[in-house]
């Protein structure tokens, strides 16, 4: 049996019709105040699933706050995911790794493996996504999601945002913006059903309204989305960015607020 088949039925559901929305609070983001206002607004706006830094009490925080989303834990330490697990996380994610880039830390392929890898010892029965560095060859991105799935990943995340230079404004420039991501997640989609692994990709980094529905025509079963709801001060602000991406993906808004 699929660990996929413990998650919520809601957020599992939403995988098999391909129109998943997580929105990413941050995985540097240890302020409750700003986490509590970004699972809020994932409640209200209709997000299947919130993803917060791996802290127990932000776990808890972010279930509260959002009235019973569920919750993913990012870190890239597999020993911080027990406690946030216990706490009520419903699955956890080996990154998001773009905090880290500006810091000059690059992780590859071997790397990431490693992690999984400890991951899955450490919790064998919980749901694990793992987000393919965006720094390496397309080529190689395909082949580490393909050994990631052999080492107990059960999603496949992308990302691509930061490496994108967007020299366009409006809709144009959103989709330069996306590009990477969009690449990302349909050469890794083509490579793990060629593969047999069939497992739900998840288009993230760099995305809006306007590049969600290429990201689900790209191969991905959801997106997840950070900077555009995360980056604002304004709680209603991020609910109407949340219902947007929402609607963007094709299915009704139903708040949980």
């Amino acid at each position: 049996m699929s660990r996929l088949s413990l998650l919520p039925a809601e957020l599992r559901r939403s995988l098999e019709q391909r129109c998943a929305l997580k929105v990413i609070a941050g995985l540097m983001n240890f302020d409750p105040a700003k986490v509590a206002m970004v699972a809020a607004a994932a409640g209200r706006g209709g997000a299947d699933l919130i993803d917060v830094a791996c802290d127990a009490e932000l776990v808890k925080l972010a279930i509260e706050a959002s009235a019973g989303v569920p919750v993913c834990v990012s870190a890239v330490d597999p020993e911080l995911f027990p406690a946030a697990v216990a706490a009520g996380a419903a699955m956890v994610e080996i990154g998001n790794y773009d905090a880290f880039y500006p810091q000059g830390r690059i992780f590859d392929a071997a790397e990431v493996l490693a992690i999984t890898r400890r991951t899955r010892e450490l919790l064998p029965d919980v749901v694990m996504s793992v987000t393919v560095p965006h720094v390496l060859p397309l080529d190689q991105q395909e082949q580490l999601a393909v050994d990631l799935v052999a080492a107990g990943a059960d999603l496949i995340q992308t990302e691509g945002g930061t490496s994108a230079k967007p020299f366009s404004a409006g809709s144009l420039g959103l989709i330069e913006k996306a590009a990477p991501s969009l690449a990302a997640s349909h050469s890794i989609s083509a490579a793990l059903h060629q593969s047999e692994c069939a497992v739900p990709v998840l288009c993230a980094s760099g995305l809006s309204a306007v590049t969600a529905p290429m990201a689900i025509a790209s191969g991905a079963a959801g997106v997840g989305v950070g900077s555009a709801v995360n980056r604002l001060n304004d709680e209603l602000a991020m609910t109407a960015v949340v219902r947007g991406l929402r609607e963007a993906l094709a299915r009704p808004v139903i708040s949980r607020v």
